[in-house]
């Protein structure tokens, strides 16, 4: 068999085990790029020493331990405390001002992973002193990554980036007074994490639970095609009140969607936008 009908054949087996996925369990990675799906795939298959993703569909569909192992695979957990400093200093610079002239504040963190980036903004929050009036919610498909984000303890093989980020991002603390270090985990402060509401959401599939000031998501919408990102967008300017905030990955754009002109830009590098008062 030449390689462009091994391509083939692979194409049509993971367009099967995704239908079956979605029948199954109810989770429809249909509208994720192909090369995140195969790679993905590909790996688990390599590690359970199976030779064709028909063996895998067959192991998931009869086997739950082993579509958990795969929907851990799919879903997207990549993330660090203050990842991509210049973003949260230019929350702190352009939006944080803004959001000090409302009484109360709604924060959606949406793709929120294992929650270091929801501890961040926690962080940027309470020495801007507005914790206190913010509700942050914070939701990912995955129960897993939300019972660690619940708990805010992290390994402390991080922790010397994690204090080079924040430095980076103009944090005016010293970063350990938000943790303490226990044999070779950190724990941080509980009191960050008081007004934060962690909650399953899928945005394949739910819809708008919540009117907020700022949206945060950044870098899931890469790993979806151009007609989910389009639905992703839409839920979030439906989620934004008049001149709400929202900011994406550096990688992403707006500029695939029918809602772009709904938004001006704020910054350019680091991906924010304004939601236009009209909408």
């Amino acid at each position: 068999m030449d390689e462009k009908e091994l391509l083939k054949i692979q194409n049509i087996e993971m367009k099967l085990l995704i239908e079956a996925i979605s029948l199954k369990y109810g989770y429809d990675y249909s509208d994720y790029t192909k090369s995140h799906l195969k790679r993905r795939l590909i790996r688990r298959m390599s590690l359970e020493n199976y030779t064709s993703i028909t063996q895998l569909t067959e192991k998931v569909l009869y086997d739950k331990d082993m579509f958990e192992q795969v929907f851990w695979d799919l879903s997207i957990n990549v993330t660090e405390m203050f990842r991509f400093p210049k973003f949260f200093k230019d929350l702190r610079e352009h939006v944080i001002p803004i959001l000090k002239t409302y009484p109360t504040i709604n924060i959606w963190h949406a793709g929120c992973s294992t929650g270091e980036e929801v501890l961040s903004t926690a962080i940027l929050l309470e020495e801007e002193d507005l914790l206190n009036r913010t509700t942050i919610y914070a939701t990912d498909i995955n129960k897993k990554v939300l019972e660690t984000a619940k708990e805010g303890i992290y390994s402390i093989d991080n922790i010397k980036k994690w204090t080079k980020n924040y430095q980076e991002s103009g944090g005016v603390k010293s970063f350990s007074d938000y943790y303490t270090a226990k044999y070779d985990h950190v724990i941080f402060d509980s009191n960050l994490l008081e007004n934060v509401t962690f909650l399953e959401h899928n945005l394949v599939t739910d819809q708008k639970f919540i009117d907020t000031n700022l949206i945060i998501c950044r870098n899931v919408m890469i790993y979806f095609n151009v007609k989910l990102q389009r639905k992703v967008i839409n839920l979030f300017e439906e989620s934004l009140i008049p001149s709400g905030f929202l900011g994406i990955g550096s990688k992403e754009s707006l500029n695939t969607s029918s809602t772009d002109s709904k938004f001006i830009n704020v910054t350019t590098d680091t991906k924010i936008y304004k939601k236009h008062v009209g909408y």
